[in-house]
């Protein structure tokens, strides 16, 4: 028998109905929550400020801040919030396994007393001094109402002390590499002194919290529940971690990340957030230990793996309703003229603190002005993680609205505040030169003589290969630099997935390794230097002055060229496009023109010769000065030939040299090194144009 179940006008009918509306209420809210997020994102990243600033803040403005507490609660009905608020609950459960995921305890390997010094400093002086303000808070009569009523003293002390002390470790590694800041060396203090930052400080947030004696979100928990943490965390680290090894064995085997180690991650992050929710903490805290435990070991296609699945739902659909929620909490409108005082007392105390222990604390171990300078800035970064912070506060009671309200500012206006002042302490022009030396020092004070080719768009740049080999002419030591260096298309934002980049990165790593066997055929060591770049002109002439090659390859039309050659002051030989190859038994050609340029195209055409092992043609006639030389390289060994013209019939697809006609299908020509020994190969400097015949 089967039933048939039909609803005929009975009461049901509109609840039905009801059900229905609710749902594409908060479907759509969810899609006009990213595209807000979205558009303030991208608005604010175009002139320099952290996009999740800008997402951030059109939580705000969705909020009674701009819209006003009426129109803010009829576009987010109260009876919508509840759903809203358990999405933003597994946003932020998401995200902090994604901070733990990406905190990398390598990054302070010999950095250990210096990351030390600046992360206890810069918790200690602003904790110290956030305990000060709530003592403030409390005894000015102005300010008393900041601190909630049935809270006792200490517990808001120690949670405003904690909430002073934090940096965002995601916010700041963003905003590193955007600045290309993560290939310098303070870039990696930076990163260091963050990351034990993050360490330091979420464990003393946990700590306050424990010893607040606030509840759980269960209701009052038993008083030895709290004890409950450190057990649970020696048992995550010493029993955990090593199982969690597995993984890593499982994604080799597979070969990639299958649903069931998806899932096995997944059930992780929950359970650990629900236990540390249990005892009495904050469910963050077990999201977050669950990502720092995840192995590091021979795992980091399995961490990106698992970052480019989870990261970005959370971060461009959760968070924003993250901040949604919050932002319904910030009422600026709210605030009055006696407001101003604790505002700018909050931002005092968050800035002078945090910069100043900073950079105590770098210059305690002997870190040069400019560099502690930079290292207070950056610590400064709040951005998303006060935010979750401050959250958590409002939450256990620990925060008043209207502090709430003047803490979020202050997040906000840290961490706007970092890129523009950072400007000023270490300009993009120290961040190239800074790059470039640490690129120089990678490769090493060997090589007496060294090539600079500057690669081609999508070509394979064998041809300048064999010409820097070329103008070398077997000295020793010697190597040829390749700068492989590409434009970085946008700035990195939290959940922006490195999956496009990735795979520009394995391309150019494929063209690479082709010059270094080609290199290793000829008995030359290629090394490479590879990476994004934010301005590659800036970028390849602060590594042409850093390096001071003997020589540079590059191709013609090529937009850096001018700013390398000015930086590098060193001869030049430039391939126009199109040339894609010497062919074998293929002479050399080179159109005579009579100056000391056209001497040096000549004997680049030599040695291009001899290293091909091919003759010399020689078209025009250059006068008496050319026979001289032309009689040199034919006692030399070098085979030299005359032609009147080009054979069209040769084949001849590259290795013309022609200084004089540019324009009438050269491939070579040059340009000399003022007061350059003519025939001294040594110190005649090479430049040229390529073409094709």
């Amino acid at each position: 028998m089967s039933h048939v179940i039909a609803w005929t006008g009975t009461a049901a009918e509109p609840v039905v109905t009801a059900a229905l509306l609710d749902i594409a209420v908060i479907l759509g809210l969810l899609a006009l929550i990213i595209v807000v997020a979205r558009i303030s994102g991208m608005a604010v990243a175009r002139i320099g400020i952290p996009p999740v600033v800008g997402e951030i803040a059109a939580g705000v403005l969705l909020g009674p801040s701009l819209l006003g507490m009426e129109l803010s609660n009829d576009l987010f009905p109260i009876e919508q919030r509840g759903f809203l608020e358990v999405l933003a609950r597994v946003g932020l459960v998401l995200f902090m396994f994604v901070v733990g995921l990406e905190l990398d305890v390598s990054l302070v390997k010999g950095r250990g007393k210096v990351a030390g010094s600046v992360s206890v400093c810069s918790i200690v002086l602003p904790f110290s001094l956030g305990i000060a303000l709530a003592k403030l808070f409390v005894e000015t009569d102005a300010t008393a109402g900041l601190k909630p009523d049935g809270v006792g003293f200490w517990p808001f002390a120690l949670f405003m002390g904690a909430a002073m002390s934090i940096t965002a470790f995601p916010v700041l590694a963003r905003i590193l590499t955007d600045r290309r800041m993560h290939r310098t060396e303070t870039g990696g203090l930076a990163l260091a002194c963050a990351a034990t930052d993050d360490i330091i400080a979420w464990t003393l947030l946990a700590i306050v919290l424990a010893v607040s004696g606030v509840d759980g979100a269960h209701g009052h928990l038993p008083s030895w529940a709290i004890y409950l943490a450190v057990p649970f965390v020696l048992v995550a680290i010493f029993v955990v971690r090593p199982l969690l090894g597995g993984l890593t064995t499982a994604y080799h085997k597979a070969g990639e990340l299958t649903p069931t180690i998806l899932s096995v991650v997944l059930v992780g992050i929950l359970l650990f957030a629900a236990a540390t929710e249990l005892v009495g903490i904050h469910f963050i805290f077990g999201a977050f230990l669950f990502g720092a435990i995840i192995p590091h070991e021979n795992a980091a296609a399995l961490r990106h793996e698992i970052l480019v699945r989870l990261e970005q739902i959370s971060v461009l659909l959760l968070l924003p309703v993250f901040f949604l929620i919050s932002g319904l909490k910030v009422n600026i409108r709210g605030l009055e003229a006696n407001d101003i005082f604790p505002l700018l007392a909050i931002l005092t105390v968050a800035i002078v603190g945090k910069y100043v222990g900073a950079y105590v604390g770098a210059r305690l171990q002997k870190v040069p002005h400019w560099q502690a300078s930079s290292l207070g800035l950056l610590m400064n970064t709040r951005g998303l993680t006060e935010l979750i912070i401050l959250n958590v506060g409002l939450e256990k009671g620990l925060l008043s609205e209207d502090l709430f309200t003047l803490m979020v500012i202050m997040a906000l206006v840290t961490t706007v505040m970092t890129g523009p002042l950072l400007a000023f302490t270490y300009p993009q022009r120290r961040v190239a030169r800074d790059i470039a030396e640490a690129e120089r020092a990678a490769l090493g004070d060997e090589a007496v003589d060294r090539i600079l080719v500057l690669t081609g768009p999508d070509a394979d740049n064998q041809v300048q290969l064999d010409v820097a080999v070329a103008m070398l002419a077997g000295a020793t030591p010697a190597e040829i630099v390749v700068a492989d260096l590409q434009p970085q298309g946008r700035l990195l934002d939290l959940g922006s997935g490195l999956s496009g980049e990735l795979a520009e990165m394995a391309a150019a790593m494929e063209r690479q390794q082709v010059l270094v066997r080609r290199g290793d055929e000829l008995g030359v060591p290629v090394r490479i230097i590879a990476h994004p770049s934010g301005d590659v002109t800036e970028d390849l002439a602060e590594l042409a002055n850093v390096l001071t090659p003997r020589g540079i390859v590059a191709w013609a039309g090529d937009p850096s060229l001018d700013a390398v050659l000015d930086a590098a002051d060193c001869r030049a030989t430039i391939i126009g496009e199109g040339t894609t190859s010497f062919p074998d038994g293929v002479p050399v050609q080179v159109a005579l023109s009579n100056d000391s340029d056209g001497e040096a195209a000549v004997l680049l055409g030599a040695r291009l010769a001899i290293a091909r092992g091919t003759s010399l043609q020689l078209t025009g006639d250059a006068g008496r000065r050319f026979a001289a030389l032309r009689t040199t390289l034919e006692e030399r060994g070098v085979r030299v030939t005359d032609a009147a013209t080009p054979d069209p019939d040769s084949g001849l697809t590259a290795a013309v040299i022609d200084v004089a006609a540019a324009g009438a299908g050269a491939t070579l020509g040059a340009r000399s090194e003022p007061d350059a020994v003519p025939l001294d190969f040594a110190t005649v400097e090479l430049g040229a144009t390529a073409a094709v015949e």
